[in-house]
């Protein structure tokens, strides 16, 4: 595409305000050259839109860790189709998705953003995700480029790596979806890398550009644009705007020569092909045919595809005539994390949990919930249902945006307690005083807790009389973390199940500067009561006791895992490995289900009849969760990243930086490659993860260095879903390799007794490392295949030159 003569009609003012957002979410419009604005959303597991807003919901996925759990390419293409038709519905024209960043410690805040700690399979992922997003033109924003395998101070921090390890890991996972699937859009992180930020690093053009071909647009993490300098570099689109380092500071560095004018008519060359390729710029559309998909019912079915059963002590599938009560167990059960906390949430038109999916799935049987453990931390929103807006008499809320005299500069009436404002129409930045009123009638009665999370001087008000003021300070220095995790205040408060009490909380806005000055985020709501936590596990024993089967779930939290922060621990939070225990002891048939997007111990595991980790599992997650349980589908999952049995076995953690710097210093050996090279035995493997049937392998041949063969037989009584996996060694190497790494995998699903031949394709890296350029070591490489990175009962021999 030759944008010249659209070039040769801007002046040098209109290119560059084309280079910084006219907002929080869009670009500027040219009308001039027939450009519209085009608009960016957060994903990367559901498309939010421009505003964070119960009254426009948004398909809400399984987690980016369960959609790799799945090593299903023809998934995570539907998945990236999917993110497209919900883009389209809002009117977006690019998903800021797939997050690629590997899982290089468990302790990563966004680690259930990502999808792996190996490469390969994150870069195969990733390139099915983009192709499948930009399908139905839609742009597809591979992130965060590159090493943002953390959070704390991810926006100052500069992490020093080899060439090697950068080339070989953290490149190597963004290649593929760049050179393959030709993403439109790349986005360049925080961080910095051996010393230049990454907006301002040559990163940006070698490899990028100049290896891989990249032709489209590097936008900017958010706010992570800090100087004209990035303007010198492959850095194409400064967000949000219209505040920006760029602006008027960027033409004046033109006209004085700081910064060519060349430069600048590439980037703009390359938002025009954006623009053409999104169907925002005259003469180029959309796809005019989009499909006709059930997104729920794919929802429904990626969530059981990722879902891995890690233990089966022939407690599973249940039986469903065979049941006559099932004691459901864990706060998780009732009030389902499906999605990770940060700028990756979208809000979910509805939430099927496991409690409900569990009841409509047995509808002859009796189900009882008990909560067993607290998990919630901080505010909780109020239920719609006993909200009352005062000024409808409908449900809801009403809020409204007050000058520093009080006067009312917005008002509308929403349908939560929970607020976020990231662009939109709200004054955020005028804003003084912000008030949230509603009328709530609780359901229970006794002493509770009522407060909001947020960040300023807080007061909060029943039934006209003030119960507290105070001011919620943020930890720590992340402006993300204020944002969308912020600290709770609370009050204590007798209430009477049934009797209304008109609930007010004014919060007087803190300004802050710079490209989040206009957004904004509160919950206003009750934390959870937990004074006597023995007596919740006891009377989830005696439900147990009572029961058929026992179904334990258990995870975390957005308050534990979230962009803006790294957990400190890989425990479960509060008193919940307690409750497994004593369950699993009252009742042998006890199942236990992990609602967590990322690693945590289990040191019950081997006194659970079953384990399942499901991650979090999107907004049907309970409906998939029962398919599993009955078998009416199987677990599909195998892990993508190694679960440690206690957290000082995991050799690789650090994530917190010294002096300002995170030191990659083990290279290469990252993953199981770091768990191969200490000799430490896991909890469950790198690609481990059971089903409901038996698999043989057999006749392993490899004629050359792009793919090998082998015969895979269903040796079970029902049909199932095999991952066969494929890894490469080479002991007696000159240079420092992994134990072993992987190669390729292949989904494979047969009937019971079916046998079929398939073919392997191998990354075309498998067989190089890099020493100044992709090299090859000549001589003989071992090819193992099997089921997990430790489960590999066939090898061949394959000599490469």
């Amino acid at each position: 595409m030759n944008f010249d003569d659209l070039l040769a009609r801007l002046t040098l003012e209109e290119k560059v305000r084309l280079l910084t957002g006219q907002d929080f979410w869009s670009t500027h419009p040219l009308p001039g050259i027939g450009l519209r604005s085009m608009v960016l959303s957060d994903g990367p597991s559901g498309v939010r839109g421009p505003v964070w807003d119960e009254r426009d919901p948004s398909l809400n996925l399984p987690s980016a860790t369960a959609l790799s759990s799945s090593w299903d390419l023809d998934i995570a293409h539907r998945y990236g189709v999917v993110s497209a038709l919900e883009a389209r519905r809002k009117n977006v024209d690019v998903v800021l998705g797939p997050t690629i960043n590997l899982h290089r410690s468990p302790l990563g805040g966004r680690h259930f953003e990502a999808f792996s700690e190996d490469p390969v399979l994150t870069a195969e992922l990733a390139a099915a995700y983009v192709a499948g997003v930009q399908e139905l033109g839609v742009g597809a924003t591979p992130k965060h480029y590159v090493a943002n395998d953390f959070e704390t101070e991810r926006f100052t921090a500069n992490v020093v790596v080899s060439e090697r390890a950068l080339r070989e890991l953290y490149l190597l996972a963004f290649e593929k979806a760049v050179t393959d699937s030709k993403a439109w859009l790349v986005m360049s992180a925080y961080n910095s890398i051996n010393g230049a930020t990454a907006s301002e690093n040559d990163l940006l053009e070698t490899p990028l550009n100049t290896d891989w071909g990249f032709d489209g647009v590097v936008v900017s993490d958010w706010t992570a644009i800090r100087s004209v300098e990035s303007a010198k570099h492959s850095q194409d689109l400064a967000m949000p705007g219209p505040v920006g380092a760029w602006g008027d500071a960027l033409v004046e560095a033109v006209r004085s020569g700081e910064v060519k004018e060349d430069a600048i008519d590439r980037k703009v060359r390359r938002l025009l092909a954006l623009a053409a390729r999104v169907g925002a710029l005259e003469g180029y559309e959309k796809p005019a045919d989009v499909p006709q998909l059930d997104t729920v019912g794919f929802a429904r079915t990626a969530a059981a595809e990722g879902t891995v059963l890690l233990s089966n002590q022939s407690a599973l599938p249940w039986r469903s005539e065979e049941l006559t009560k099932v004691a459901v167990i864990g706060h998780n059960a009732r009030d389902a994390r499906t999605q990770g906390g940060g700028s990756a949430t979208v809000i979910p038109e509805s939430v099927v949990s496991p409690l409900d999916g569990l009841r409509v799935a047995l509808p002859n049987a009796e189900v009882t919930y008990s909560i067993g453990a607290v998990v919630q931390e901080g505010v909780a929103e109020l239920p719609l249902a006993t909200m009352t807006n005062p000024q409808t008499g409908e449900r809801g809320s009403r809020v409204r945006f007050l000058a520093a005299d009080g006067s009312e500069l917005y008002a509308e009436d929403r349908f939560t307690s929970a607020l976020v404002y990231l662009g939109g129409d709200a004054p955020i930045a005028e804003t003084a005083v912000f008030e949230f009123r509603t009328t709530w009638t609780p359901a229970e009665s006794g002493a509770i807790q009522l407060g909001f999370a947020s960040v300023g001087r807080g007061r909060i008000f029943a039934d006209g009389k003030l119960l507290r003021e105070d001011t919620a300070v943020p930890v720590g220095t992340d402006l993300g973390a204020a944002l969308l995790s912020p600290p709770s205040i609370s009050t204590p408060l007798e209430v009477t199940a049934g009797r209304p009490i008109d609930v007010r909380v004014e919060l007087e806005l803190p300004k802050v500067e710079g490209g989040i000055g206009n957004a904004f985020s509160i919950t206003i709501g009750v934390e959870p009561s937990n004074d006597d936590p023995q007596a919740l596990i006891d009377e989830a024993v005696a439900a147990a006791r009572d029961a058929d089967v026992a179904l334990v779930v258990v995870g975390t939290n957005s308050k534990v895992e979230s962009e803006g922060y790294d957990r400190t621990s890989l425990a479960l939070p509060g008193r919940q490995d307690d409750l497994v225990r004593a369950v699993a002891a009252a009742n042998p048939r006890t199942v236990v289900v992990v609602n967590a997007g990322s690693p945590v111990l289990l040191p019950w595991r081997d006194e659970a009849a079953a384990v399942l980790a499901t991650y979090f599992g999107g907004q049907e997650y309970g409906n998939a969760l029962a398919d599993v349980l009955l078998g009416r589908t199987e677990p599909g999952g195998r892990l993508p990243t190694t679960w440690p049995r206690e957290q000082e076995d995991v050799p690789v953690i650090d994530v917190t930086p010294k002096d300002g710097v995170v030191r990659y210093d083990e290279g290469i050996h990252i993953g199981y490659r770091a768990w191969l090279k200490a000799g430490t035995e896991p909890a469950y493997e790198f690609g481990h993860g059971l089903g409901y049937t038996t698999w043989e392998l057999s006749d392993l041949r490899a004629n050359d260095p792009t793919s090998v063969a082998l015969t895979v037989r269903n040796t079970g009584a029902r049909a199932g879903k095999h991952v066969v996996q494929v890894y490469v060694e080479r002991p007696d190497s000159t240079v420092d390799r992994p134990v072993r790494w992987l190669a390729g995998f292949a989904v494979v699903r047969l009937d019971a007794g079916q046998a079929r031949e398939i073919t392997v394709h191998l990354h075309k890296h498998t067989f190089e490392h890099w020493q100044n350029g992709w090299t090859t070591e000549p001589g003989a490489f071992t090819i193992r295949a099997g089921s997990s990175v430790s489960d590999l009962p066939l090898s061949t021999e394959l000599q490469v030159r």
